[in-house]
């Protein structure tokens, strides 16, 4: 039974030691150990896999994939990186710019504003195709102008108090409607996802005014087409006690892990430890630093659960 226990353990975990990582090679297929088929089955596969959705707001989608490989995680990451359509800015029509920005790069700061659209609502533009439809393109437009504020302190030397519109901002770029848009998109809200991004700053007489057209496409394509600024994936840690920690040792272990895995129970006027949610370490293995602690705790990982 021992031995059935640590091939379950060699299987299904993923042990961090003080001096190395052991356990990281893959198991899933057919002949690996003695007692185990090990053959993919899809009904199993059905069973065991499920997708957990923990965290979810307007710039974070945290889930747990459970039951697969990490081939099939990669997948997963490489797909929302690389594959997922968007739209964003392909063309960038200079009619003029004075500011001491380049129009190269204000088209490729253009082009890096992440823009708040269903690309579902559209077709991919033709290779070749210069001008942009209503069924393939979104049109904005960038216009402003800064000027001096009549109305500031003769003394002052803050550029938000002397210029109007030094600063143009994605909030300041405006839709457009091409052909029909108008009318079959009456309630939709095309705009930069964040108001707050910071394109170029002016000087009393320069302005900037572009237009640009938005287009369908991949992350493969290009950067800009990419839907998630960040997309990664790590084992769901676990972190098991060997055996009870009281005292003074309680609260040393504590400082060990990051805030929220370990806190402290008062059992019967002693104090104790226990693991309380090991998803929030980062496993530091500050833990071995500690003699009298490094053999008290097992840090590992779960094979095939992915946060």
């Amino acid at each position: 039974m021992a031995e059935r226990g640590s091939l379950e353990e060699m299987r299904s975990r993923v042990v961090l030691g003080e001096f190395g990582v052991r356990h990281v090679h893959t198991t899933d297929f057919p002949g690996s150990y003695p007692g185990y088929t090990d053959a993919w089955d899809p009904v199993t596969f059905r069973q065991g896999f499920h997708v957990d959705v923990t965290h979810m707001d307007e710039g974070l989608l945290e889930f747990d994939l459970v039951g697969i490989d990490a081939a099939i995680a990669n997948a997963f990451r490489r797909i929302l990186l690389a594959e997922v359509p968007t739209m964003a800015v392909e063309k960038v029509f200079v009619y003029n710019n004075t500011s001491i920005v380049q129009d190269e790069i204000l088209a490729h700061r253009l082009g890096l504003i992440p823009i708040q659209a269903d690309p579902r609502l559209f077709e991919y533009r033709s290779q070749g195709d210069e001008e942009g439809t209503e069924i393939d393109t979104l049109q904005f437009q960038l216009k402003i102008k800064c000027s001096r504020n009549p109305r500031a302190a003769k003394e002052s030397s803050d550029p938000n108090e002397l210029y109007i519109n030094h600063k143009v901002y994605s909030r300041h770029m405006t839709w457009v409607p091409l052909g029909n848009q108008a009318d079959l998109f009456p309630d939709a809200c095309f705009r930069p996802v964040h108001d707050d991004i910071l394109i170029a700053q002016l000087r009393p007489g320069q302005e900037i005014d572009v237009l640009m057209h938005c287009v369908k496409g991949i992350g493969k394509d290009h950067a800009k087409f990419s839907p998630v600024a960040t997309a990664s994936y790590r084992l769901l840690p676990d972190i098991t006690l060997v055996q009870p920690i009281e005292g003074e040792a309680a609260e040393k272990l504590k400082k060990c892990f990051s805030p929220g895995v370990i806190e402290i129970q008062d059992i019967k006027g002693k104090k104790v430890a226990r693991v309380a949610n090991a998803r929030l370490d980062t496993f530091s293995r500050e833990i071995f630093r500690h003699e009298e602690l490094k053999n008290m705790v097992r840090l590992a990982r779960v094979r095939n659960h992915y946060i």
